[in-house]
């Protein structure tokens, strides 16, 4: 019976690793999957929010009108775009300097800058955007820990038997960090 034991735990143990670990890299990939879903979600939330702040600042500068079509195309090849996280970060980092370029231009109309509509729809955006940022870190914190697992001895075994592949960081700055403060005193 002693003699049964040892290579039974000769083989049990690296077949219980296995399948420990491939288990835990399945739960860490959906993880990310479930990570990616809230970074989605945020996107799609500031998708939404950028037609109003585009109509009200074209009610405000009609002649910038290149600026607000670059926003536009931009959003929709963004909403379009369901690649992914590496992939859709190369629109995404063309839309928030598209969006830039837009809060530039309100920098140039005082009264939009002080229109309330335009503060709302601003304020909005930077809320977004916090969600965004926040959505974003916690999908690179879930494929920081999966890469690694996927990445270093022993685990990087059980990852390659599997075929587990590296997921890919998403990587875009806030278009806007927070909002400008409007003095309604001349």
């Amino acid at each position: 019976m002693e003699t049964l034991i040892i290579p039974l735990l000769i083989l049990g143990l690296p077949l219980v690793y296995i399948i420990v670990t491939r288990n835990t890299l399945v739960a860490l990939r959906n993880h990310i999957r479930d990570a990616w879903s809230d970074v989605d979600t945020e996107l799609k939330r500031r998708y939404d929010l950028i037609p109003n702040l585009v109509a009200t600042v074209k009610g405000y500068a009609a002649h910038e009108r290149t600026v607000l079509e670059r926003v536009t195309e931009l959003r929709t090849r963004c909403v379009a775009n369901n690649g992914k996280p590496a992939e859709q970060a190369v629109d995404e980092v063309q839309f928030v300097d598209a969006l830039r370029q837009m809060l530039v231009v309100v920098e140039k109309y005082p009264a939009l800058k002080a229109d309330e509509q335009f503060l709302k729809l601003q304020n909005e955006l930077v809320n977004t955007e916090d969600r965004i940022q926040a959505a974003r870190r916690f999908f690179n914190g879930n494929v920081r820990d999966y890469r690694i697992k996927c990445e270093t001895f022993p685990s990087l075994l059980v990852a390659g038997m599997f075929g587990f592949q590296p997921e890919d960081y998403f990587s875009v700055e806030a278009a806007i960090h927070i909002a400008p403060q409007v003095n309604a005193t001349p």
